[in-house]
């Protein structure tokens, strides 16, 4: 019978291979690519950009799935939990370092539950006040909040954003105290501020840019560790007033713990080719990141600095922790 039916298809001329995968072959259906954002999301949308390459890559289709909730929890919860057999992976964020220290309970374990795959891209924050502010640079901004520790805000698009972190990380650096006002998503955020009811706000590029271009936003300063193309006037936090400070936002590939190794490696080699594609890289630009690439071991080893980063963090800040 599979004599017959292979003779039936070489007559019609199709290709044997494309039309009969052998038994085990990866992957042997489409991949489910879990973002744990609503749409329309730094994430999500990098996620979009890095799919339909990354399934030529590999041969089949990916599918973004969005699984949003729960400061990311829900999603990351999602992919833990799938069989490790490389079809469901998961965009990881800088949430899944920072969620231990903001959650008492959370259902996965960040070191034990995941196989790391391939970091994907940076994503560095500008911090960002209202043109009426009587600050005009990071240095004038710190000075302006320690003498008045306690009375400034600053608003996140909750707890455990990456605005959120990113204000923590800054204000312990800087030796200021501020209050946080979290929001139930970004849009919120920026209104206010535009509005003059926030003093500042770490957001990403994309978000803030066509704030600062029309005016409505000063930009005093940016997190990552050089200067940005896309706000070239705007210095680093590091050559403006504190030496040493860099910090991302990340985007890692992730998938459940126990993945084949052969399976984690073809999807890493997947990745890097997609990451090298320059349309890829380009169209990440455009939205702000820094395209990465790396091995897994590398993954893993980011992953472990940045939970250590915020466990140490967390030592220092007191964090509102909920269940």
């Amino acid at each position: 019978m599979r004599r017959l039916v292979l003779g039936a298809l070489l007559a019609m001329g199709l290709s044997v291979p494309a039309m009969i995968s052998p038994a085990g072959a990866f992957p042997d259906r489409p991949i489910r690519l879990v973002v744990p954002y609503g749409p329309g999301g730094i994430t999500d949308i990098a996620a979009r950009i890095l799919a339909p390459k990354l399934g030529d890559e590999l041969g089949q289709q990916v599918v973004v799935d969005n699984r949003p909730g729960g400061a990311a929890m829900i999603g990351f919860g999602f992919a833990a939990r799938s069989a490790p057999d490389g079809h469901t992976l998961v965009l990881g964020t800088t949430a899944l370092a920072a969620n231990p220290v903001l959650f008492r309970s959370i259902p996965y374990d960040a070191r034990t539950d995941f196989t790391p795959v391939s970091l994907v891209g940076l994503v560095p924050t500008v911090l960002v006040v209202h043109p009426s502010s009587p600050a005009r640079s990071v240095a004038e901004f710190i000075s302006l909040a320690r003498a008045q520790q306690g009375q400034m805000n600053y608003g996140s698009a909750g707890n455990g954003s990456g605005n959120h972190l990113s204000s923590e990380m800054f204000n312990h650096a800087a030796g200021i105290q501020a209050v946080h006002v979290p929001y139930r998503g970004g849009g919120q955020v920026m209104t206010d501020l535009v509005a003059g009811r926030l003093s500042y706000v770490f957001a990403v590029l994309p978000t803030a840019h066509p704030f600062i271009t029309a005016g409505q936003l000063r930009a005093l300063g940016v997190t990552g560790a050089t200067r940005s193309g896309a706000l070239p006037q705007v210095p680093t936090i590091a050559e403006a007033a504190i030496p040493g400070f860099a910090l991302y936002e990340w985007l890692g590939l992730m998938g459940p713990a126990g993945m084949p190794p052969a399976i984690v490696n073809q999807i890493q080699q997947g990745v890097a080719a997609a990451l090298r594609d320059p349309a890829i890289a380009e169209r990440f630009r455009g939205i702000g990141v820094e395209a990465q690439g790396g091995t897994p071991e590398q993954m893993r080893a980011y992953l472990e600095g940045e939970l250590n980063r915020w466990a140490d963090l967390a030592r220092h800040v007191r964090f509102e922790v909920a269940e």
